[in-house]
């Protein structure tokens, strides 16, 4: 799977009269849908059946499109990726703060993902281990430092993993999700989906906790900023990007929508497990048809696709962390890297960070509550950032409007205000834990977690930039100007 870090996207963009090759808009929106779909949060909607449906396509229009069309005429607008984009319109102090939101709402989003390896390779052993803090732990810890290891070697060494890991643990298990539960439901199994003339379409308001969960959806469309970068490489982007956004969230929708009803319609919505609802889904409907090992086959499958994508993404956002880094914004030591051009300190501060809270599995009494906690807090540090981002994208069109674009956002106050608004909403949303958690933490300690965590981990650009020093910048600037790219349609 591609990584979710945009600040890498550096490379110079010619012309588009001297570029001979061009990315179609159909492949723009296979490269958006790569980037952004995965089987991790499916578990988390499936507890609300129909309803599901609504809580997938609200976010969806309120922020995954207008982080995509925001992204994209800043990327054609000014090279650089966030870093550049948030100094541009309001100087490099917040610059800084935002590029390192989206290095940290990675690292805490790392042993969420890595609970949920945890869960997929408890069900090739022993199920009942998913629900052991002490086996979760262990496992992030162990798979982490292997995946960081690996990472080190190189781009040789991880260049390929993630394409073919995207294939073998999204795509195949989502797709076999789906024909498995067609199959068990013509087959006369017994469906938790209550018929379509029984549908609730809308989830029933019982207080905050009861639509919280719609949260994990920002994180679940997070990343569009990513590909956003390439629009100069359409030949069209104006008329083409718009059309690759179209489809690419009718595909993301797709992947998210028909295996979450698929696993609604094999485990009850009370008794959905965040971490291990896939795999639940998939014991009913192997178990019906006598295969039995038919869940083992398909945890590997997510071992190896999770697996892949750890060791793809953890070398990515942290090297456009260095790439800012080196403009004088983090200490020489953390500057450094190996024979292979990759940014070991970095790597090793943030593993330091990932062992920290794969400690929380050990201490909390409930992995499910730990799992939501890391995933709220990702959640909360990228939310952050992509507030930021939005203002920027409002505030560059006016006192830049001269910069040319390959592609300009329609209705920019508008669509950048419904990103903003929805950002915020669903950082304040995020304090609230999910009411579908039988396990969940006491709601004020829940909060204090939150809190604390956000706070440790997103209030050191601030710290780093009072104490930065001029001979921390080791290297010339990097070209962080507006594009040179001829706007072909305004």
């Amino acid at each position: 799977m591609a990584t979710r870090d945009d600040s890498q996207a550096t490379a110079p963009q010619g012309r588009a009269q001297a570029r001979t090759s061009f990315i179609s808009w159909t492949s723009m929106a296979i490269l958006i849908a790569t980037a952004v779909a995965s089987v991790r949060g499916l578990p988390a909607m499936a507890a609300y059946d129909w309803a599901s449906i609504f809580l997938y396509v609200l976010p969806a229009i309120l922020f995954m499109v207008p982080v995509a069309l925001v992204a994209a005429e800043l990327a054609s607008g000014w090279k650089g990726g966030i870093f550049v984009w948030v100094k541009e319109a309001y100087g490099d102090r917040l610059g800084f703060f935002a590029i390192w939101q989206q290095w940290m709402q990675n690292v805490a989003w790392y042993p969420a993902q890595l609970a949920f390896f945890a869960s997929a390779l408890a069900y090739v052993w022993d199920p009942a281990l998913a629900n052991s803090g002490i086996f979760t732990g262990l496992i992030i810890l162990v798979v982490y430092w292997i995946s960081t290891f690996i990472a080190t070697l190189g781009v040789d060494a991880f260049a390929k993993v993630g394409t073919w890991g995207f294939l073998a643990g999204t795509l195949v298990p989502a797709a076999a999700l789906i024909v498995f539960a067609a199959i068990f439901w013509a087959g006369g199994g017994t469906s938790h989906l209550p018929p379509i003339g029984d549908a609730e379409w809308f989830p029933k308001f019982t207080g905050l906790a009861s639509i919280v969960l719609i949260v994990s959806n920002f994180l679940s469309y997070a990343g569009m900023e990513m590909n956003a970068v390439h629009v100069n490489e359409m030949r069209r982007p104006s008329t083409e990007f718009p059309k690759a956004i179209v489809l690419s969230v009718i595909l993301i929708l797709f992947v998210f929508i028909l295996p979450t009803l698929a696993i609604s319609v094999a485990v009850p919505g009370s008794s959905v497990n965040l971490t291990q609802g896939v795999l639940q889904a998939f014991d009913v409907f192997f178990n019906h048809l006598g295969m039995s090992w038919g869940t083992t086959v398909m945890a590997l499958l997510i071992v190896i696709g999770i697996l892949a994508s750890v060791v793809t993404w953890i070398p990515g956002p942290s090297k456009g962390l260095l790439l800012v880094g080196k403009e004088g914004y983090l200490p020489p030591r953390l500057q450094g890297t190996n024979s292979h051009g990759m940014q070991v300190p970095i790597m090793m501060v943030q593993g330091i960070i990932v062992t920290a809270m794969a400690v929380l599995f050990a201490i909390l009494p409930s992995v499910q509550s730990v799992f939501w906690i890391l995933t709220a807090m990702a959640v909360q540090l990228y939310l952050l950032m992509y507030m930021v981002m939005f203002l920027a994208g409002m505030r560059l069109r006016r006192t830049h409007p001269d910069v040319k674009r390959g592609f300009r956002t329609p209705a920019m106050t508008l669509v950048g205000s419904v990103g903003f608004v929805a950002s915020v909403a669903a950082f304040l949303l995020g304090f609230v834990e999910p009411s579908g958690n039988a396990d969940a933490t006491p709601q004020g300690v829940y909060i204090l977690i939150l809190v604390a965590g956000i706070v440790l981990l997103g209030v050191w650009p601030f710290v780093l930039y009072k104490l930065r020093k001029p001979e921390w910048k080791i290297e010339t600037s990097p070209d962080n100007t507006h594009s040179d790219t001829t706007a072909q349609e305004a």
